[in-house]
């Protein structure tokens, strides 16, 4: 097997070490970053996120940060989002447009305040995006990434671990909400939030140096808990429906046709670049979109490639992520379809790389 050779290129992250000793076997590059995707197998630690509680390195969710006077401006000119009544201390998923109404990310925005915002964001170079929008209409803003590493406390005891670490009070955070709380002396960011559908937090380290004390922190106040290291969990995503960025959409597609049409106010986000573009969509509606797929015989390999999905012969689709769901018993996937085709208990065909597979589309993702 190839392995990837070590440069600055590919950064580590203030959590590597501790990664490294929880015994991590593979990893993604993820924003330029290492990213695990598996520490004992995908199925052994999608059975622990759903029974326990995880630790997750998620440093690679780099966060672009708008400072100043014309922040809250730029943040609207990136999405369709309308995000005039959003105030400090809260979390919205917002997706990011390009001028034709192509998605370029689908990140969390998390407001600090009135003129400082991080933008929490999937794989993709959009710090250049925002860097020349901000340019390119001279606005008063400075965007830059800072020293800031998510680090995600995910699964059903997350709140007992949580509250070990930060007190009590760190229950009361409602979902995509924030508070600052203490850690050795430093406020930190921790919001109810994470890529799993299991509950938890995301705990915004601020300065790599306090990485390890933290991660060390946390793991022995779990020991009762059988905390372990853990990463998003390919099986449990697609179960619950959470799209990849690269994988299940890309810059071709609308956030109509990626099933994020009630994330957009396209009529009242004004001054968003791609809201005329989105205008057009919204009214005529996708021709496409993602739908959840029940693949069925024996487990599928991993999908590194679209896989295409027929109907009589004729494409009417592809599968962009699919796994096998030792809950529901079925190969569960992810994939674009057309409108043609996507209604619930559609039949349709599989092109796997182990040949032809019958396949349904569902009504809804299986959480």
């Amino acid at each position: 097997m190839a392995l990837i050779s070590p440069s600055r290129r590919l950064r580590r992250t203030p959590f590597s070490d501790g990664v490294e000793a929880a015994g991590v076997k593979a990893y993604t590059v993820y924003n330029r970053m290492l990213l695990p995707t598996v520490f004992d197998s995908v199925e052994a630690d999608y059975h622990h996120l759903k029974s326990a509680v995880q630790v997750w390195d998620v440093a690679c969710e780099r966060q672009v940060e708008l400072r100043g006077p014309d922040a809250a401006r730029l943040m609207q000119m990136l999405t369709p989002r309308d995000l005039r009544g959003m105030l400090p201390g809260r979390c919205f998923y917002v997706p990011i447009v390009d001028e034709t109404g192509g998605m370029l990310n689908d990140p969390v925005a998390v407001k600090l305040a009135e003129d400082r915002w991080w933008i929490s964001i999937a794989d993709s170079d959009l710090l250049l995006w925002v860097k020349g929008i901000a340019n390119g209409y001279r606005l008063d803003v400075l965007v830059d990434e800072p020293d800031v590493s998510p680090l995600a406390v995910q699964g059903p005891k997350a709140d007992d671990l949580m509250a070990r670490v930060f007190g009590d009070a760190v229950r009361d955070v409602r979902f995509f909400r924030f508070g600052l709380f203490d850690f050795q002396g430093r406020d930190l960011v921790v919001a109810r939030s994470g890529y799993s559908k299991q509950g938890g937090f995301e705990i915004y380290v601020e300065d790599s140096d306090i990485g390890m004390p933290l991660w060390n922190a946390l793991f022995e106040a779990g020991a009762d808990l059988d905390v372990r290291a853990g990463c998003p969990n390919l099986i449990e995503r697609i179960e619950g429906g959470l799209l990849s960025y690269g994988n299940d959409m890309t810059d071709d597609n609308t956030p109509h046709e990626c099933g994020l049409g009630r994330f957009c106010d396209t009529q009242t986000a004004i001054g968003c670049i791609g809201r005329d573009a989105l205008l057009r969509v919204a009214k005529e509606g996708p021709v496409q979109q993602i739908r959840a797929i029940a693949i069925g015989g024996d487990r599928v390999p991993g999908c590194d490639r679209p896989w295409r999905v027929t109907a009589d012969g004729k494409p009417v689709g592809q599968i962009t992520s699919a796994a096998w769901s030792p809950e529901f018993d079925t190969n569960v996937a992810i994939g674009m379809v057309r409108m043609t085709h996507w209604d619930p208990g559609t039949q349709v065909q599989v092109e796997t790389p182990q040949g032809r597979r019958e396949a349904t589309v569902q009504e809804n993702f299986w959480r």
